[in-house]
């Protein structure tokens, strides 16, 4: 099969969104399918393609995370698609590339799979600076999804998060519940340099008896970090050896440095800023489990990178992606201050043979978490595009055959008018046909 991914984001930057479509290529690549990535890139003039990916000329938009956007329409690009001749059309965003996956998968009467990646409703925030213009924006945003899910032949999302979405959005379709992936054979603890690992700690002003809990994400407001850093300082002692390690960067960065200082818990904190995607296992395997507040997130992946590098998770409590972290199995759910402090000691408290253990099992809960495991999952959503697609044209070629017998027994007034319209439908039939 020939699958194009539109995403509007590629490497080499790095996120949620990028590392699932890299998973994915590799996943279908490895079970003999051909894949070709069209994204976004602002390096480039002219479209490009190189090793499965078609980079599209694009502008940067700072005030959307620095992202590159690139106009939907694009004559070279359709060719291009055309060339390529995908039997699937999946997107992975709604914006540039997204709509121009959108168009192309009409235009060439290719099924087409949505899949959403994003709340939307937790960063309106970006965009609208008011509650009353937040209304607003939540509302169109919604319209606009339910429209795109429309045009669809099939929809999936990592969690019943994204059910729940489209179900507030008005969307009666079924949703394809499908859990992200992680690069088992990357993060796992043996590739760690230990030394690297030894290293990070001590810059990090980490002891060698400190409990180091790790959070991983972008430094927005949608994370939940300054709750975090909230509930650290409302229980967590300063004799405890008990650590808090955030890597990643972002617009509030700076907000948080400023907020642990606040909270008189900056000696407890540790702020690493950027971490490259490549670089990250020696940082996990500096640390002993990984901790979120984070509501956002539909089936994070860096707690999934966390868990594969055999890191226990603390999460706050998230009642749509129940199951995700399994009290006693690969870690444990908190829905406060109180029950954070009392899970972090847990932890720190475990003997180290069970807290080795623990993390054994916790990989082992995500261990059919991989490439193929996705990329199996979302064949079969490909297989039934496919026939809702067909499904969709035969109705289409019912409906054009009923124009034109009704059209081909008319008489009388405006017979120029209706040869010129049997003309027309009997050109559609011709295309539909093919």
């Amino acid at each position: 099969m020939k699958i194009a991914l539109f995403t509007e984001t590629y490497l080499p930057t790095i996120n949620g969104v990028v590392t699932h479509v890299k998973t994915l290529k590799d996943g279908l690549e490895a079970l003999g399918h051909t894949v070709l990535v069209v994204t976004a890139d602002s390096r480039v003039n002219n479209h490009v393609i190189s090793d499965g990916v078609m980079y599209c000329p694009a502008v940067k938009v700072k005030k959307i995370y620095n992202y590159d956007v690139a106009s939907p329409l694009s004559i070279d690009r359709l060719e291009r698609i055309k060339s390529f001749n995908p039997d699937i059309i999946h997107i992975h965003n709604e914006f540039g590339v997204g709509i121009s996956g959108i168009l192309m998968a009409r235009q060439l009467n290719i099924p087409l799979v949505y899949t959403l990646h994003t709340m939307y409703d937790d960063y309106i925030y970006y965009v609208a600076k008011t509650n009353a213009f937040g209304k607003v924006v939540t509302s169109a945003s919604h319209f606009y999804a339910k429209m795109i899910a429309a045009t669809a032949s099939a929809i999936t999302g990592p969690s019943e998060k994204v059910a729940e979405f489209f179900k507030a959005c008005g969307v009666k379709k079924k949703v394809h519940v499908i859990p992200n992936s992680v690069e088992l054979e990357t993060f796992k603890p043996e590739n760690a340099d230990m030394n690297k690992a030894k290293e990070i700690r001590r810059n990090a002003g980490f002891k060698d008896d400190d409990m180091v809990f790790c959070f991983c994400g972008r430094l927005g407001k949608e994370k939940n970090v300054t709750l975090l850093l909230q509930y650290w300082a409302e229980c967590v002692k300063h004799d405890d050896k008990l650590k808090l390690f955030i890597l990643g960067d972002g617009p509030l960065h700076n907000q948080h440095c400023n907020e642990a200082k606040e909270l008189g818990i900056d000696d407890m904190v540790s702020f690493a800023g950027r971490v490259e995607h490549n670089d990250l296992v020696p940082y996990y395997a500096a640390c002993d489990a990984y901790i979120t507040a984070s509501l956002s997130d539909t089936c994070s992946i860096s707690m999934l990178e966390g868990m594969a590098m055999h890191l226990p998770v603390l999460s706050l409590k998230d009642i749509l992606n129940e199951g995700q972290v399994v009290d006693g199995v690969n870690g444990y759910n908190f829905t406060d201050a109180e029950s954070m402090y009392f899970l972090l000691k847990k932890l720190r408290d475990m003997p180290k043979d069970e807290l080795k253990a623990f993390g054994e099992q916790t990989r082992e809960s995500i261990r059919n978490s991989g490439a193929v495991r996705l990329a199996n999952d979302l064949l079969e959503v490909y297989k039934e595009a496919i026939v809702v697609n067909g499904n969709k044209k035969d109705k289409h070629i019912m409906r054009v055959k009923k124009r034109y017998r009704a059209i081909k027994h008319r008489k009388g007034k405006g017979r120029k008018l209706v040869l010129l319209s049997r003309l027309r439908a009997n050109k559609m039939l011709q295309k539909l046909k093919k």
